[in-house]
């Protein structure tokens, strides 16, 4: 479907309204990641989706970091948010924003509530706060310390700036409703003490901003004019709403709420992901198993599967779950259509084609992709030995097999029709080496005997081929909800989820090709080089994904 009859989803059909109607003259979106973790496949569906609005609308989107928990949050998480936007084609408007660039004046604004009588100090230990806040169904009471003076509460709140207090000492709370349904409401905390280094700020302050007293005020601060969350944060937009109205802010942004991107056979629980890494279950966070999007970028998914992936996800206000195999799919159709072919045999079986001269070699032809021309032609050399799949020989097999068998003919790709002779076995009846003969004059033509080959393997000369180790990746879990039914999610790891092979044997043109060449292996999948590990004197392969769906 064209992008001009795409249909609009809910937000599409508010921004439309709201310039229509002059609401807003530009559209001015922001993403605005914690950086306490690597982004993962549910913040590429923000990502897309707010910087999608913005190129739309012609409008602009910001890049702002909400760093208001220094002790959760590290550059190295900063740096690879950049990154990860970067990669998947995206640019943010101007500089990089950053909610410390706004401690400022959000204390400023702390300070304009304490005299307008409508924050206090608070006293109350966390556990205290918790009792006195109430339940869903039963209202809480105020703070014993709701009532003190401006004036008190002006001084108490200095002395908290100036790090008079130990953590967990007091904390600075809205005046709001302490029966309020909405359980955000009932006084909810705007400053604590955290006497923590800030990645921006360094020591200068020792009190920081709550989430929700920093996200509205920035996004008024910043002029956004659609501030898009996920439908969790539906409970918070009317404290949102709460401090927009109460405070001196430059602009009255609004907030919208969307389903969140949801995945099975997938966890995006930063704290979870968190503790596959801790745990050394994975290697890191940009593991290619983990569904972060350095993870994804590293096993080898490129950044048009993952935009179209969001984009047939949909935007929505209904949660639900989406099948892995729909981004499956939209890996395999994007390397399908543009990844070059090359030949690697991950279980080499030596073959020696008894009837070809050992001092002869040839060069085969074969296309770089058998629909782009562009893509050019492969050069491979050929002689007396190749290396051949093991799973491609059997000594007999029944009709269904369709590769090499004893007294039996198939094609090499590209290459001669083949008949085995002989299988060659080590003292204990393991088979290491096939003798074959090569049928004369069959490079991209029939035998004259018209005896056709069953099926068509692949091969590398044994003589002209790069070593490899290629690294074969499955899904993570096995079950579709990781610990669903009380179980822990860890108990639902797929011991398979990796295989590594280490005496793969590649067509020789893969030891110079291009690091960011996304290749298919022909009958094996689709790999890509591993950024992390991968070097020209030992070259390793990641599976991005198999040629079909196996797990159906």
């Amino acid at each position: 479907m064209s992008e001009v009859n795409k249909p609009l989803n809910f937000i599409e059909k508010i921004i439309e309204e709201d310039l229509r109607t002059g609401r807003v003259k530009e559209v001015r979106t922001r993403f605005p990641p914690e950086p306490n973790g690597y982004l993962h496949i549910g913040h590429a569906k923000s990502i897309v989706l707010n910087f999608g609005l913005a190129k739309k609308y012609g409008g602009k989107c910001n890049l702002r970091f909400d760093d208001t928990n220094p002790t959760k949050e590290d550059m190295e998480f900063v740096d690879s948010i950049k990154e990860d936007v970067r990669w998947l084609g995206f640019q943010w408007d101007g500089d990089i924003k950053y909610s410390s660039d706004y401690f400022d004046q959000l204390y400023e604004w702390a300070i304009y509530l304490i005299k307008q009588g409508k924050a206090y100090v608070c006293d109350l230990s966390q556990e205290e706060t918790r009792e006195y806040r109430g339940t869903l169904t039963k209202p809480g009471k105020p703070s014993p310390y709701r009532n003190r003076s401006i004036e008190e509460n002006l001084e108490l709140f200095e002395k908290m700036r100036r790090g008079e207090f130990e953590e967990g000492a007091c904390s600075l709370r809205a005046i709001i409703d302490m029966a309020h349904p909405n359980m955000q409401m009932r006084d909810p905390v705007l400053y604590r003490i955290k006497k923590a280094s800030h990645h921006q700020t360094g020591d200068k302050w020792c009190i920081y901003p709550s989430y929700d007293f920093a996200h509205g005020q920035g996004d008024a601060i910043e002029c956004i004019s659609h501030s898009i969350c996920t439908l969790e944060f539906e409970e918070h937009r009317p404290l949102y709403d709460w401090f927009i109205e109460n405070l001196p802010v430059p602009c009255t942004p609004h907030q919208y709420e969307f389903s969140r991107l949801n995945v099975n056979y997938t966890i995006t629980s930063k704290r979870k992901l968190k503790q596959l890494v801790d745990e050394k279950v994975v290697d890191g966070w940009d593991d290619p198993r983990m569904p972060t999007i350095s993870g994804m970028r590293r096993r080898g998914f490129t950044p048009k599967s993952i935009r179209k992936f969001c984009e047939l996800a949909g935007v929505t206000r209904t949660d639900g779950v989406v099948d892995v195999s729909t981004l499956e799919f939209t890996i395999r159709e994007d390397l399908n259509e543009n990844a070059p072919r090359a030949m690697c045999v991950l279980h080499p079986l030596k073959v020696v084609l008894t009837n070809y001269p050992e001092d002869k070699t040839e060069t085969m032809i074969a296309p770089g992709h058998p629909n782009r021309d562009d893509l050019g032609e492969r050069k491979l050399p050929f002689g007396r030995d190749i290396f051949i799949d093991q799973d491609d020989f059997r000594e007999s097999a029944n009709k269904k097999y369709k590769r090499l068998v004893l007294g039996k003919r198939v094609r090499l790709r590209n290459a001669y029709i083949i008949e085995a002779d002989e299988a060659i076995k080590d003292e204990d009846g393991n088979i290491v080496e096939v003798h074959a003969r090569i049928i004369e004059d069959t490079v991209g033509k029939n035998p004259a005997d018209g005896i056709k080959a069953k099926g068509v393997i692949h091969w590398v000369s044994a003589k002209e081929n790069v070593d490899c180790e290629v690294r074969l990746y499955d899904r993570l879990f096995t079950e579709p909800e990781p610990g669903a039914g009380g179980k822990g999610f860890m108990e639902s790891l797929n011991p398979n989820s990796l295989t590594v092979l280490t005496s793969c044997k590649g067509e020789i043109g893969l030891a110079t090709a291009d690091k960011e060449t996304h290749f298919q292996f022909e009958r094996e999948g689709y790999f890509y080089q591993d950024c992390k590990h991968s070097s020209p004197d030992h070259l390793v392969f990641n599976r991005t994904i198999g040629l079909r769906d196996t797990w159906k």
